[in-house]
Formats: C-alpha cells, sequence, structure tokens
C-alpha cells in the first residue's frame, strides 16, 4: 500500500518517559498536544502510516522510521542508541542543542563588541524542559534525569558588555548573546524557520517586545531562507526542527534551534494548516530511507 506514492510507514516517536507528547482530553475528549509535530503525525495518520508514541525506551516495538523527539537540550546516551537500532531516525545527529554549541551570537569577556547583551541558560528555553521532566520523576517516585538542574532565571538585557553582573562568564550555566533583534519603527523583528525534510517555511515576525515570540507578534510575512541557515542545519544534523534567526549587517545569525518546537495555543490554527505541507516532507525523508 502507498500514501502519495510513498510506501506506507511504521513511525515511532520516541520520547523521554517522562515527556508528555499528548495532552489532556478536551470536553469533546480530543487530545492535543504542546507539539508542533502532533499536527504532522495527525497528517501521516490521514494518509495511512501508522503512528505510535513512545514513551521511554521499548526493546520489543519495531518500526520503518522513528524520530528522535526527547525535549531535553542534551538527549541521554541510552535514547540516543535506542534511535539508533532503527532502520531510519530523524534528529538523531541532534543530540546537542545547548546554547553554547548552537548560537553564533555568544560573546565573551573581553570582547571588542560594543552593544547590548543578554544573558541566556545554555539550556534550551530556559531549560524549562528538564525542570518538568525533573518534576514529573519525582511525582512518579523515580530520580530525576537531570539532578543538577541550576535555578532557573529570566533572560536578561544588559547595555553593554560591562554592565553584565560579575560572575556570568564564570558560569557553565549561563551563556551571553550579542543583543541583535532587527529594529523596525513599531517594535523588533526575528525570523522562524520550520522545517521537514524538504519542506519549509521562513516567517519574519514583528513583535513590539525586544524578545521576539512568535505568540505576541503585531504582523508577520514570509521571507526567504538564506544560505548560511541551511548550511548550519546541515551542520548540526536536523532533519526536522525550528530555527530562530536574525538577519544583523547583512549576515544571517542563528540565535536558537530547536528539535521538539511548540505549538503556541494562539496559533494552532495557522500551524494546523501548514501540517500538510510538512508531511510532504517527511514523506520525502521516508522516500529517501527507502532508496
Amino acid at each position: 500500500m502507498e500514501a502519495k506514492g510513498v510506501a506506507v510507514a511504521r513511525i515511532v516517536v520516541i520520547t523521554h518517559e517522562h515527556d508528555q507528547f499528548l495532552g489532556k482530553r478536551d470536553i469533546l475528549l480530543r487530545r492535543g498536544s504542546p507539539y508542533l509535530l502532533f499536527d504532522v503525525l495527525g497528517e501521516l495518520k490521514r494518509r495511512g502510516h501508522s503512528v505510535r508514541i513512545q514513551q521511554g525506551l521499548s526493546k520489543t516495538y519495531s518500526a520503518d522510521v522513528a524520530v528522535l523527539h526527547v525535549d531535553a537540550t542534551i538527549t541521554p546516551a541510552d535514547y540516543l542508541d535506542y534511535a539508533r537500532s532503527f532502520p531510519f531516525c530523524l534528529n538523531v545527529g541532534t543530540a546537542d542543542i545547548s546554547k553554547r554549541r548552537i548560537s553564533g551570537a555568544l560573546v565573551n569577556e573581553g570582547d571588542a563588541w560594543q552593544g547590548p547583551v543578554i544573558v541566556k541558560s545554555n539550556l534550551n528555553n530556559q531549560g524549562i524542559p528538564e525542570t518538568l521532566l525533573n518534576r514529573r520523576a519525582r511525582r512518579a517516585r523515580k530520580p530525576p534525569p537531570f539532578p543538577d538542574m541550576p535555578v532557573l532565571q529570566p533572560y536578561e538585557v544588559y547595555g553593554s558588555l560591562g554592565d553584565v553582573p560579575d560572575g556570568v562568564f564564570d558560569r557553565d550555566d549561563l551563556v551571553v548573546d550579542k543583543f541583535i533583534p532587527e529594529k523596525e519603527p513599531d517594535g523588533f523583528a526575528a525570523r522562524f524557520w520550520v522545517f521537514c525534510g524538504e519542506s519549509e517555511r521562513c516567517t519574519r515576525y514583528v513583535s513590539p517586545n525586544a524578545l521576539v515570540k512568535a505568540s505576541e507578534t503585531i504582523r508577520r510575512e514570509p521571507v526567504p531562507v538564506p544560505q548560511e541557515m541551511r548550511q548550519l542545519r546541515r551542520e548540526l544534523g536536523f532533519d526536522y526542527g525550528k530555527f530562530d534567526f536574525v538577519i544583523h549587517e547583512g549576515s544571517a545569525v542563528l540565535l536558537d534551534a530547536n528539535k521538539t518546537p511548540g505549538r503556541p495555543k494562539n496559533l494552532v490554527k495557522m500551524f494546523a494548516a501548514g501540517a500538510s505541507h510538512l508531511a510532504d516532507g517527511f514523506e520525502g525523508l521516508i522516500r529517501r530511507s527507502d532508496a
């Protein structure tokens, strides 16, 4: 059997033992999800593919295609080993998405940078995913998977490197980035590139807030993907995900890379509308794995 010219595949999504990929049922008993992949999987199921959400490690389930979807900055080694046991696994090369590895805006103490800077967690999304995994593990009376988590701190913007508090550069859990949103007359802009295989959408969002989030914008427009971003995607091993970047002094600068992009509640309809296009990219990856 084929779906759109692609052999129907058994797909397994590998999530952490304490991840909650699926949300609670609503009043109509429908399941939602905080993750963008949810809509893509729904479209793949409509095309005839089978999908299983694998919470934790299992040695008994087989599949044609796997997706490594562990919502943590550093994927634990046992999950990587498990992912590699499948014939083909998306994002198996994305084990480390820490800011220190992916950010193109990093600055060090003593650098010549004269502009504003932002102090961030080295962990993805401020370390919130790891904190949630630890909390759920404790509720299940199991050891926390990330026992050495630092105290969560909000991002802080400073006027210059000289304004950064003492000790920040000595901490492994924090990084200092150039603060370089694209300035607009009515706010600030950043670009978000979502992709799966060869399918993609790249959008420039303008927000009244200096820290631009897709969920808090006043307008948006499609924009092309710079070649620098495509090259970084190859180097970082992303089959599926989202890159946040800006154009600064004529060059594309990567700020964040996410292998488990979210699905903001106020943008659910927009994200769901793009699921078919991303599912085409997923099927392209299946085709490539069969070649």
